[in-house]
């Protein structure tokens, strides 16, 4: 009895009169499980030749449609030191109001009258040109009275010198007469006609018409000398005056420029000291004050503060890989999803999913970012439902532009594959532009 094998003993045992065999024996839960997967693989083979739709994501934030409308840093143009503050972050300014009010920190205009001081050089510099001004028109009064005296000193002259070669003609007509009828009385004499006596008073008439030619001559040199010495004399005198009037004018010219220059400097401080008083450019919200207390000092160019403007057009900044930026054109329609709202995605299925607003594209940058990607400007879809109110600018966003329908089962073998999407171009073959 002891040496029956294990084999009778299992022959002999009956399974079905235990309870949990009961539970087991007879059972066709394997029939239902074929069934069951027999379904399944039918749903996904029917599944797999669903449409598809094509799309390229993307991760952005919400930003501004146009440029003056994003958050700004507010800069002094003039280094200074914080004396008072006439805000707090999160008021509502208007454009021109005070923000805060700084001083000095530039020994150069240390001065409180230094506005004044200037004005006070501007005018003695004004009176000088005045006095410029008269002498320069003294010094040409003198010009003009010279000229005129030259011009009649020089008439004078000129007739001396004409009355001069007159008289010297005459006595030239007188001397050629007393030479002839001194050869005249010699022939006479030699003939026997005329006395010694006769040739010698037409020999001394002669030698005086000899002597009263050469003494006209004589002043007819000295009136042309006359004539040259009076037009250098008064050449002389003019051009010293002149020289005068052209220093008088180059010192006026002079001055006028300093004048100008210290107008100039006049406005620059007035100016700056308008510049003391920092003020909102535009009606918006201060979001944060980079500088602090009272007394702290900073650099020209330096970030005091930000502002938020209070009116602006939302848009959504988003960035593409390179490989899909020949898919995305100008107008094309794009879902936006914003973070912290809730929202149900598939991205191949638009009319499944819940929670995304429509966009539009509306620029594409021709340059590569950073960050290896090009970045696209996405503007709110009209024609959609209206972006959330809540919206800040700043938040984040993801983007799904929609493209060609295909089968899932060919979306997937070009994901496996890394594919890039199939070759899109808009049906109504808008121009490009960008941005």
């Amino acid at each position: 009895m002891l040496n029956i094998s294990k084999k009778t003993i299992h022959k002999n045992i009956n399974l079905s009169d235990y309870k949990s065999g009961k539970h087991v024996i007879d059972k066709k839960y394997y029939k239902q499980f074929n069934k069951l997967s027999v379904a399944f693989f039918l749903l996904v083979i029917v599944i797999l030749f669903l449409p598809w739709t094509q799309n390229i994501t993307g991760k952005g934030y919400v930003t501004t449609l146009k440029p003056n409308q994003r958050p700004q840093n507010i800069q002094s143009p003039i280094s200074g030191r914080i004396e008072h503050w006439f805000i707090q972050e999160g008021d509502y300014v208007k454009k021109g109001d005070s923000i805060l009010r700084i001083s000095e920190i530039k020994s150069d205009y240390f001065d409180d009258r230094l506005i004044e001081r200037t004005s006070e050089q501007i005018q003695s510099k004004s009176q000088s040109i005045e006095a410029y001004s008269s002498k320069i028109n003294a010094l040409q009064s003198q010009i003009d009275a010279l000229q005129k005296e030259q011009k009649l000193k020089l008439q004078q002259a000129k007739l001396k010198v004409e009355s001069s070669q007159i008289d010297l003609e005459a006595l030239k007509i007188k001397q050629t007469i007393a030479q002839t009828q001194y050869e005249r009385i010699i022939t006479l004499q030699n003939e026997g006609l005329k006395a010694t006596k006769d040739v010698e008073e037409k020999r001394i008439k002669l030698q005086e018409s000899n002597a009263k030619y050469i003494s006209q001559q004589n002043k007819l040199l000295n009136a042309e000398i006359e004539l040259s010495r009076i037009k250098a004399a008064y050449a002389d005198k003019i051009a010293k005056t002149q020289s005068n009037l052209y220093s008088a004018q180059s010192s006026q010219f002079n001055t006028q420029a300093e004048v100008s220059k210290l107008k100039n400097s006049r406005a620059n401080y007035s100016k700056r000291n308008e510049l003391q008083i920092v003020t909102a450019p535009q009606n918006g919200f201060i979001n944060k004050t980079l500088k602090n207390g009272i007394g702290e000092t900073f650099k020209e160019g330096e970030s005091l503060l930000t502002i938020m403007p209070a009116d602006y057009e939302l848009a959504v900044e988003t960035f593409v890989r390179p490989i899909d930026l020949p898919l995305i054109h100008i107008g094309e329609k794009v879902r936006v999803q914003f973070d912290g709202w809730p929202a149900i995605v598939f991205s191949g299925w638009e009319s499944a999913s819940y929670g995304t607003y429509g966009a539009k594209v509306i620029a594409i940058e021709s340059f590569i970012s950073d960050n290896g990607m090009y970045r696209v400007l996405l503007s709110p879809d009209n024609n959609d439902h209206k972006w959330p109110e809540g919206i800040r600018v700043g938040s984040g966003a993801k983007t799904i532009a929609l493209l060609n329908d295909v089968p899932i089962w060919y979306e997937l073998w070009r994901q496996l594959n890394g594919f890039p999407p199939n070759f899109y171009k808009p049906t109504n073959n808008k121009t490009i532009s960008k941005k």
